[in-house]
């Protein structure tokens, strides 16, 4: 299927719109820094579509040439090699045209909150979630990412029970927004003396990072509270009223932490959680029209689905969204190379799902 040129005048409007708004001094904080995001997206967009144009009045001028029949010979010879290289590249170029022109998700360039709760299994789903925590902190190193815990609730064998952790970087809820779901575990518990195989869970939820000029909130519909840190089996970690837990009184969303021993660093933790559960709730209120085809995509976001099973004994990681079994599990759960391999594999199968749409 040809591109459609109209669409691609069209960004190209848009940006040029764009560059008008900022150059033009008439916009406010907000407006400038929500135009300049949308610019820097467009960007290379309305390159590559330069590029293509460029191809295309390239081939017309080759075709113009062989056209005439009385021209230089070897001027129509050139025009010949130029017309069956543009030809060649052509196919490509409209592919990448049309991944380019795939709508992006818009929350793809920001940080993100992971949140790691131990599902059925007890002790062993608490000490699979503490394992998955230790695999996104090596990813996260591995890509220059910072990994901050903002939240964390343990058990006495050293899992957790539940953790949060902001992460920043390039690239970072775009990459592991496809972690959302429930990861499976199949291994012999070290809680087990028997040395039988046990099944467990934990469920991974990853929220963009909310700015301020995402969400706005009325300080009124907030409620705060303050109280004493808790330790590992219950017992107090210091003597101030540091913890804190904010609620969003007309949600009735909760964020918490504890984490910090400054009672206005839990706060501002506290806040950023609760700024992006709301802000994730606002676009999955936004997207509920098309809940029924997100359930059949790749990073749905769906995290009461079973996407990915841990199997200790045979020594691989299966992902159930594509079909796709790495046996180098020792490597992935230390956040190594084959993390990548399986994101990128998710990335992939998920630009063929939108670029099937586009086509038809």
């Amino acid at each position: 299927m040809s591109l459609d040129l109209g669409k691609l005048e069209g960004v190209v409007r848009r940006f040029d719109e764009l560059n008008a708004l900022l150059s033009s001094g008439e916009l406010d904080g907000d407006g400038f820094a929500k135009m300049s995001r949308e610019h820097a997206e467009l960007a290379p967009v309305v390159e590559a579509i330069d590029a293509y144009k460029r191809l295309l009045s390239n081939l017309e001028e080759a075709e113009e040439i062989l056209a005439d029949t009385s021209g230089d010979r070897e001027m129509r010879e050139m025009a010949e090699v130029e017309k069956y290289e543009i030809l060649e590249k052509l196919p490509d170029a409209e592919r990448q045209m049309k991944l380019m022109l795939i709508p992006k998700d818009s929350a793809d360039t920001k940080n993100a909150i992971l949140e790691i709760r131990a599902g059925t299994g007890g002790e062993e789903a608490a000490l699979f979630a503490a394992d998955l925590y230790r695999m996104y902190q090596r990813y996260a190193e591995n890509r220059g990412w910072k990994f901050e815990q903002m939240d964390a609730s343990e058990n006495d064998l050293g899992g957790f029970k539940e953790v949060i952790v902001n992460v920043s970087g390039t690239d970072v809820f775009a990459r592991l927004k496809f972690e959302s779901g429930v990861h499976r575990v199949q291994r012999v518990p070290v809680t087990e003396g028997g040395g039988r195989i046990h099944t467990s869970a934990a469920t991974v939820a990853v929220l963009p990072e909310a700015e301020e000029v995402d969400i706005r909130i009325d300080p009124k519909d907030l409620r705060i509270d303050t109280y004493r840190s808790q330790g590992a089996g219950g017992q107090h970690v210091n003597t101030t009223d540091s913890a804190v837990r904010i609620t969003h009184i007309p949600t009735g969303v909760v964020a918490a932490s504890q984490e910090a021993k400054s009672q206005h660093k839990n706060k501002e933790k506290a806040m950023k959680m609760l700024l992006s559960r709301l802000y994730d709730q606002e676009r999955e209120s936004k997207d509920s029209a098309r809940a029924a085809d997100r359930k059949s995509q790749v990073g749905s976001g769906d995290r009461s689905e079973r996407i990915r099973t841990y199997n200790f004994p045979q020594g691989r990681v299966s992902d159930h969204r594509i079909n796709l079994t790495l046996y180098r599990l020792d490597d992935f759960i230390a956040g190594g190379p084959s993390v990548d391999e399986m994101i990128d594999a998710l990335i992939a199968e998920e630009q063929a799902q939108k670029l099937a749409e586009i086509e038809g």
